[in-house]
């Protein structure tokens, strides 16, 4: 699998939806594990580096 490059402030989109029914989340935290926001309810969620990129289906747009 190729291995996506992330910044703070992009958007991407999960393979799966959140609860509120939205599967867009803005990356707002990088390091050890990745912080990102739901663009709908703006529940915050940390995942480990290999947990969210198996999650995330690809990336929308960049705030750079």
């Amino acid at each position: 699998m190729k291995s996506m490059k992330f910044s703070i402030g992009d958007v991407v989109q999960t393979k799966k939806k959140h609860p509120c029914g939205n599967d867009i989340w803005k990356v707002i935290r990088i390091g050890a594990d990745y912080k990102i926001k739901c663009e709908k309810c703006g529940r915050i969620v940390m995942l480990d580096i290999e947990s969210f990129q198996r999650r995330v289906k690809r990336k929308i747009e960049d705030d750079n």
